[in-house]
């Protein structure tokens, strides 16, 4: 008699869980429906479009949704609506025309590791402190008067420098180079020394290629916690437990130098330090932290600067590694444009931005480089206000995530998209770095969203790419000759080489 009604019980919860699904399904494409909503693939209940869209590379999947779907596709990942755009007029309506109603942000739960979210540029609502720290990292650090005054200058330069010095040390051992690693040392000297006025050590610099490597690879990794807030607080994978492990590695390289710097300032003040003032962007926080403790402290401090140096030593050295791939595929391309390189640089000990307009074909490579593999893929945005956009609606709340990946792939407006040729920029139509215009070329993104960096990575990339290739003959291993080389992706905060890039290299 138990048995009977245990059974019973069982089938009546089983037939009502699976018409609560049932229902729930009906629901979802009811919704769709009315709510005028995008096309895109019918959700399942509970986990919604998820199957659709996971993916290692979630900027491949959405554009394979994109082409057929449309350049607007909406999908449900668990419980959060999810708009992706994947043309160029579709992103000139949300990065500017509907711009002010679509600039939130929502963080990805490894973000919110150490309160980092909480003060960090890449994913506060616009609003007074966001205005202060956009402003402080554009007139202080990364403003074009700043990057091409003297003290900055001398900086790139000598990260330059750094960089030959540690290839001709690979060269004269017959080693290969892992250019990841090189160019990573050059962009962490710059930053910490613009930041800090001072240097890194061997073992810290070793220290921080670890933790930047494994913080990028968290920062986007699939996790539970962004598709089911409700269980968000029990971080089921970790990540937010091993994001705050890296980060708090950095906050207490950071701390170290904020309270150096205080100690010198309050020895200057009693009158038994040094009179000269540093001209870094720590100085200027310090400064800010003094007149208005709301606007600047302990915490804000370190979670910009943190969020500035991983993001350059991040994208800088993943473009440079998918140009170099892309060179060493084409040594046609390499030596065409070594040969410009060698008739405008000639003996200079490093090609720096003052060459770059000499040399278009250095430029139109670094940039058919970003088109093919634009530095942030995807990017997201949080809707504040109800918007409609090609005759749909996007909610409020919703999140929308502009494809860059997929619309510098577009066929309709790229010839031959997955093709690497230079050649295309160097055409009559200019492309400027912003997608002000067209909104066909923005591996920086537009908009109020604009990459911070944009001015230090249309320095860098060209001077470090151009220095790499004007003192050095670069070949593959024989083992990448034999079998090919590897350009398999992986997404983390940035797109990088799945493979760590390696070329034997010899001084020329």
């Amino acid at each position: 008699m138990l048995t009977a009604i245990m059974a019973s019980f069982f089938l009546v919860c089983t037939t009502s869980f699976l018409l609560i699904l049932l229902c729930s399904y009906l629901h979802q494409i009811l919704h769709r429906t009315r709510s005028r909503l995008p096309p895109g693939p019918v959700p399942l209940p509970i986990i919604g479009n998820l199957l659709d869209v996971a993916s290692k590379l979630p900027h491949r999947s959405l554009w394979r949704l994109a082409e057929r779907y449309g350049p607007l596709v909406s999908v449900r990942i668990g419980t959060a609506v999810v708009v992706v755009v994947s043309s160029p007029s579709a992103a000139r309506e949300v990065l500017k025309t509907h711009n002010g109603s679509i600039t939130g942000r929502r963080p990805p739960d490894a973000w919110n590791a150490a309160g980092h979210a909480a003060n960090s540029i890449f994913t506060i609502c616009p609003g007074r402190r966001w205005r202060e720290l956009r402003r402080i990292g554009a007139e202080h650090l990364l403003s074009p008067r700043r990057l091409d005054g003297h003290g900055l200058r001398h900086a790139m330069r000598a990260a330059l420098l750094g960089m030959r010095r540690r290839v001709e040390e690979k060269a004269a051992a017959a080693r290969p180079v892992e250019l990841g690693e090189v160019t990573f040392a050059a962009m962490a000297e710059l930053m910490w020394r613009a930041m800090f006025s001072c240097g890194l050590d061997a073992a810290t610099l070793r220290e921080l290629h670890g933790v930047a490597k494994e913080a990028v690879r968290l920062a986007l990794t699939p996790n539970v916690s962004d598709f089911f807030p409700a269980v968000a607080a029990m971080d089921l994978q970790g990540v937010r437990r091993g994001m705050a492990k890296q980060v708090g590695k950095v906050y207490e390289l950071i701390d170290q130098e904020i309270d150096k710097r205080r100690r010198a300032r309050e020895e200057k003040e009693t009158g038994g330090g040094d009179e000269h003032k540093a001209a870094d962007l720590l100085e200027v926080l310090l400064d800010m932290w003094e007149v208005d403790e709301v606007v600047m402290n302990r915490d804000i401090i370190r979670t910009f600067l943190t969020d500035l140096f991983l993001a350059a030593v991040d994208t800088i050295p993943c473009a440079i590694e998918w140009g170099m791939a892309k060179l060493l595929q084409n040594p046609e391309i390499m030596k065409k444009l070594k040969e410009q390189l060698n008739s405008v640089v000639g003996s200079k000990e490093c090609v720096e931005y003052a060459d770059v307009d000499s040399v278009p074909y250095l430029q139109a490579v670094v940039k058919e480089t970003l088109r093919l593999y634009a530095v942030v893929p995807l990017v997201p945005n949080k809707v504040e206000e109800t918007v409609e956009i090609q005759g749909h609606i996007i909610p409020k709340g919703s999140n929308v995530i502009v494809n860059l990946w997929a619309i510098q792939h577009n066929a309709k407006v790229w010839t031959d998209p997955f093709k690497f040729i230079p050649e295309r920029f160097l055409q009559c139509k200019e492309f400027n770095y912003q997608g002000t215009e067209d909104f066909e070329f923005m591996p920086f993104s537009a908009g109020k969203r604009l990459c911070l960096g944009l001015p230090l990575a249309t320095r860098m990339l060209p001077a470090l790419l151009g220095s790499l290739l004007h003192h050095f003959e670069w070949t593959l291993p024989k083992e990448a000759m034999k079998n090919g080389l590897d350009m398999s992706e992986k997404l983390g905060l940035t797109l990088a080489m799945a493979t760590p890039l390696q070329a034997m290299v010899k001084a020329m």
